[in-house]
């Protein structure tokens, strides 16, 4: 731990670096991230990236016939995130609606306010996709988000 030696009169810290880890290690922590390492060795890099980049193409795909819909970034050799913008819906209120079915999205500049305001916009959507993502989850993604936009419109 972080001390060496505590009495009533006076403290001692440990070395470094054992001064800066206070508390219980996080031993199940470390033991996870291990697992983690393994399961993903397992997969293969290559197989994970492939799969990210099919659900990305499958979902860009599908969103295309979103009426009113603006992507930013599109890239045919992107990460499987997508940020947009449908055309007179605020992204906030449309994140809120997705919510509510259960669909998890970043809503506002993203820590990127200068490029917001160089594309003119004042926050954008965003989804992203891992390899634990299913084809199914994406057509459900995209159901609700024709709905949430007919509910705005």
């Amino acid at each position: 731990g972080m001390i060496d030696h505590v009495s009533f009169e006076e403290i001692s810290y440990n070395a470094l670096p054992y001064k800066f880890e206070a508390g219980t290690p996080n031993v199940g922590g470390a033991i996870g991230l291990n697992a983690a390492i393994d399961y993903v060795n397992s997969v293969g890099m290559h197989n994970i990236i492939s799969y990210e980049k099919e659900l990305t193409g499958y979902a860009m795909s599908k969103m295309r016939n979103i009426a009113g819909i603006k992507f930013f970034g599109t890239s045919e050799d992107k990460d499987p995130i997508i940020s947009f913008n449908i055309d007179g819906i605020h992204h906030y209120d449309l994140s809120t609606l997705l919510d509510g079915f259960g669909i998890a999205l970043r809503s506002g500049h993203h820590c990127a306010q200068p490029l917001m305001k160089r594309l003119n916009v004042d926050g954008t959507l965003r989804a992203s996709f891992a390899f634990y993502n299913t084809f199914e989850e994406l057509d459900y993604f995209i159901e609700k988000i024709n709905i949430a936009s007919d509910m705005l419109r």
